[in-house]
Parts: C-alpha cells; sequence; structure tokens
C-alpha cells in the first residue's frame, strides 16, 4: 500500500509540473497571438489551453485521491477514480482528434494562405515543450495507473500534432505541396484515436471491473 502511495504522490507531483509548464506556454502564447496579430500563436495557445484543462484533471485526480487517503471519513476506490479520469481524458482525446479531421477536410476544401515562418516557429515550440512534458511523465509500463498514461498520451498527442504540422508547413513552404498540410493532420489524428479507443478499453475495464483477459 505504502509503494501505491508513494507512485500516487509521484505522479501528482508530475502532473502539476506540466499543467504549470503548459499553462506558462499557452499564456505566453495567447498574449504574443494578440499583440502581434498572430492567428497561429493565438490559435496555438487556445488549442494548449484544452490540454491544460485534460491534463490538470489527471492532476485533480491525484489531489482528490491523497485528501481521501488522509481523512478516514471518505472511503471510495481510489483505483476507480484515477480510471474515470483516465477515462474522460480518453474521450477529450477523442474530440480532440475529430476535430483535427473536421479541420484537416476543410483545408482540403478551401486551402488558406499561411505565415510559414510564424507557424513553424509555433509549431517547434510546441514541439518542445510536449518533447519536455512526455519526459517528466514518462513511467513505467507496468505500471497499472491509468491516469498518468492519459496524462502521457495528452502531451504525445500534442507533440505527434506538432510534428506533423511542421513536416506539412515545410512541405508546403519549399516544396509548394500545401496538400500534406491537411494529410499529415489525418494521419495524427488516426494515431490519436487508436491511442484513446486503448485508454477508454483499459480504463473502462477497471470501472466495471471486467477482468483484464475478457477482451
Amino acid at each position: 500500500m505504502e509503494h501505491h502511495h508513494h507512485h500516487t504522490h509521484s505522479h501528482e507531483r508530475k502532473t502539476a509540473i506540466v499543467v504549470l509548464l503548459t499553462g506558462a506556454t499557452m499564456v505566453v502564447e495567447i498574449f504574443y497571438g494578440i499583440m502581434s496579430g498572430s492567428m497561429a500563436l493565438l490559435a496555438d495557445g487556445i488549442h494548449m489551453g484544452s490540454h491544460v484543462m485534460a491534463i490538470g484533471l489527471s492532476w485533480l485526480a491525484y489531489f482528490l485521491v491523497r485528501k481521501m487517503e488522509r481523512n478516514r471519513r471518505l472511503k471510495a476506490d481510489s483505483g476507480k477514480i484515477l480510471s474515470l479520469s483516465g477515462y474522460t481524458s480518453g474521450i477529450l482525446l477523442l474530440f480532440f482528434s475529430l476535430f483535427i479531421i473536421i479541420e484537416a477536410f476543410e483545408r482540403f476544401q478551401n486551402p488558406v494562405s499561411i505565415l510559414f515562418n510564424e507557424a513553424i516557429i509555433v509549431a517547434i515550440i510546441g514541439l518542445i515543450v510536449n518533447i519536455l512534458s512526455a519526459v517528466i511523465l514518462h513511467h513505467k509500463h507496468d505500471d497499472s495507473d491509468i491516469n498518468i498514461r492519459a496524462a502521457y498520451l495528452h502531451v504525445l498527442a500534442d507533440a505527434v500534432t506538432s510534428l506533423s504540422a511542421i513536416v506539412g508547413l515545410l512541405a508546403a513552404k519549399y516544396w509548394d505541396l500545401g496538400i500534406i498540410d491537411p494529410i499529415a493532420a489525418l494521419v495524427s489524428s488516426l494515431v490519436i484515436i487508436r491511442w484513446s479507443y486503448g485508454l477508454l478499453k483499459d480504463s473502462g475495464k477497471t470501472l466495471v471491473d471486467l477482468k483484464s483477459d475478457a477482451i
């Protein structure tokens, strides 16, 4: 039990650091987006906000579990709380990927002019922040905590979209292949959908007490 408490508190610290890191990036991007009139910066800042909320949810789950562990009057299955947070994150990831698909098809139909240098810088900043966040949230593969896995997948999903954006923008800028941008977005959204399915399946099994070999 003490080993479980150590893991929970360690994961709470990690998620808190990532919330602060992504939150600070969000504020900077929105501020400079408004100051410079850059839609790319502003949009990425708002997008970063959705991940601050999702990872904040993971942090809140750890916070509640810690409070319940200290208060003997509060009795609840901490595993269920963490799984519920992970399940909610899986749904948010699914919505996030569907939003990317809609935006990609919109780009296919109505190509827009892009401020390449500015957009590439924003994508690189996003990628660096997400790689740093992924390093912080990295955990052992045998760790059964679905909540930390959910937070980890959120920053990985954001890193994938940043990387696909960089590839698409470079292709559009240097080879005049604007179509690569929405194609790269579609590919990244399919990867995220696969991750969210795995997260929903594993957290759902815990929530309904289904044995792991049943699916």
